[in-house]
């Protein structure tokens, strides 16, 4: 028996890309930056596994001899968002970006939603999720017209107060969308956004459900559950990937949820398998909410429950800690970020290397078939002969 366990931890990234120029992105490092926001930051569980090693972290100091592999990975990709980059993660690339709307989707686009809900829309704009239920929940809840925007993502987000539109009509809304966008239309993710509370202090819900595109390609989950090898989603995960090359998905409502989640399918999952979760809060309640001294705690928190991932691990076992894109707190803006992303990897078996800068996310695809002993085709580079020669 022998398992993969990967953690993404959506969007932390550790340092401008070479092309984040063209993203607007320069400059921006999201690990970096939290942590000197924070004065320094307290991980000294990822510290010995070689996270002060990929870049310097105040309060995470370089180690001579990490108890584990460590090294930053480039996106090849076009694109920096959530859809993209786990793709990436399983080993499909995109030539080209999913279509954004900084300017709002087009009128017809909107015209054949509402004609499909048969009621009007609210909204139709880039803006953060937080500010436009403030800026339209009134409206929404006197009306009950749903509030459609989008962000530098391609994304089309529908917002709706859970006592005026009942989730389970949000969520049917949000499936004429994904049907509708389609073709020249066809944004990475249509994401419900369920929100409570009175005007003056509306609040977003855990109750997001994402309806992404189906993968045009097979990624490495495909090939290990067609070779027999159960893939276990935690998070957002079967979501991202429309449900595709996953075995069986496992809600978990925020990190902490998801930590618990990953613990408790270790202690009983004893069979060869892929466990692949997302811890979002990162990326939703601090990167998007420019929040570095709550990004700087969730991660303080993801530190002290990684003893509780490692002390899971059998004999055989690998733990991959990653990252999809950036989304730096401190930076001007509210989206996510051009940036390499962490590579740690830990087990008994795995020595201390540095596996450098890797030239795609693809290399986690590729080194999960090789270990597993699956044939699969990407541009991807097993690293499995450096971490187990």
């Amino acid at each position: 028996m022998k398992r993969i366990v990967i953690i993404v931890l959506d969007s932390v990234g550790v340092g401008a890309l070479p092309d984040a120029n063209l993203y607007g992105d320069e400059g921006s490092n999201t690990l970096a930056h939290v942590a000197q926001a924070r004065g320094g930051l307290n991980m000294p569980n990822a510290g010995r596994l070689g996270l002060g090693n990929i870049i310097p972290i105040q309060g995470v100091p370089f180690v001579e001899r990490p108890q584990g592999a460590w090294g930053k990975m480039a996106e090849v990709s076009k694109g920096k968002d959530t859809t993209t980059g786990h793709w990436e993660i399983a080993g499909l690339t995109l030539e080209a970006p999913f279509p954004t709307y900084p300017h709002g989707f087009p009128r017809d686009v909107i015209r054949a939603f509402e004609e499909k809900i048969a009621r009007q829309t609210l909204g139709n704009y880039p803006a953060s999720g937080t500010a436009i239920i403030e800026e339209l929940g009134e409206e929404h809840i006197k009306t009950g017209f749903p509030i459609v925007y989008t962000s530098a993502d391609s994304v089309f987000q529908i917002a709706a107060h859970e006592e005026v539109v009942p989730l389970t009509q949000l969520y049917a809304w949000c499936a004429i969308a994904r049907e509708l966008l389609q073709g020249e239309h066809a944004v990475g993710r249509v994401i419900a956004r369920p929100f409570v509370g009175e005007v003056g202090s509306l609040k977003r819900t855990p109750n997001r459900q994402d309806y992404s595109l189906p993968p045009f390609q097979p990624t490495v989950l495909d090939i290990l559950t067609k070779g027999g090898i159960p893939v276990y989603g935690i998070g957002k995960i079967s979501d991202i990937f429309a449900g595709q090359g996953i075995t069986e998905s496992f809600s978990a409502k925020g990190n902490q949820a998801a930590l618990d989640r990953i613990v408790e399918l270790m202690g009983r999952k004893n069979e060869s398998c892929l466990i692949f979760a997302n811890l979002v809060d990162f990326d939703m309640l601090w990167g998007h909410r420019n929040d570095p001294q709550g990004y700087a705690q969730g991660l303080e928190e993801f530190d002290r429950r990684l003893p509780d991932v490692l002390a899971a691990l059998n004999p055989n076992d690998l733990l991959f800690i990653i990252a999809d894109h950036g989304c730096d707190p401190t930076f001007p803006g509210t989206d996510h970020t051009r940036e390499y992303v962490p590579l740690l990897v830990a087990g008994p078996l795995v020595q201390s290397i540095d596996l450098g800068i890797r030239h795609s996310f693809a290399d986690v695809a590729k080194t999960v078939a090789d270990f597993f002993s699956m044939e699969y085709a990407t541009i991807g580079v097993s690293f499995l002969p450096e971490i187990m020669p």
